[in-house]
């Protein structure tokens, strides 16, 4: 689960993660799905908003914007040296407050908030599928960023099983983005 939340000035609340998965990047705030007790994706969504960033919102807030699977991502190795798990399969829905979210940036347990200028995106250190792929297709299809609805909904999927060489298929819309191969060099 990935919930991109902005504020007025339009900047990203990212999360400066301090452990595992991704750890020392940057990420959206989310988390996982509650499985065990049938947890909606829109619940989770709604769960981690609240968990992360002390925000009580309701589902006319939220947007679902797409789905992304990604297929043998490579596992990072624990904080404690000991050796990686094997790669991960992954389903996140990517979600977006469809409304501007304002507070300060500060440290929760799994690291830092902090609001980016979307200029700044590129210079920052964030997982290479999300730079390359998740990135550019919230911020196309982002009804908070444009203020209309943007294009819909995508669908994605990453198979990271050659770490030199990520295959992109984009499943909805059929097109690719403009500037993409469909290939990506880690």
């Amino acid at each position: 689960m990935l919930v991109y939340v902005f504020n007025a000035r339009g900047e990203l609340l990212l999360l400066h993660r301090r452990r595992p998965p991704n750890q020392d990047l940057y990420s959206p705030i989310g988390g996982k799905l509650e499985q065990a007790i049938g947890e909606s994706p829109y619940a989770c969504a709604l769960r981690e908003i609240q968990e992360e960033i002390d925000v009580t919102l309701e589902l006319k807030d939220i947007r679902l914007a797409g789905l992304v699977s990604e297929r043998a991502f490579p596992a990072s190795a624990p904080p404690d040296g000991s050796a990686p798990a094997a790669a991960a399969h992954w389903l996140m829905f990517c979600f977006e407050v469809t409304r501007p979210l304002n507070f300060p940036p500060r440290q929760i347990e799994e690291g830092r908030l902090e609001w980016i200028p979307l200029d700044a995106i590129e210079r920052l250190t964030i997982p290479k599928t999300d730079r390359e792929v998740i990135w550019p297709l919230m911020r196309r299809h982002s009804v908070a960023l444009s203020g209309v609805h943007a294009g819909g909904f995508f669908s994605v999927h990453i198979d990271c099983t050659d770490a030199d060489n990520f295959k992109v298929t984009y499943e909805h819309p059929l097109v690719s983005p403009p500037g993409s191969s469909g290939t990506i060099k880690p």
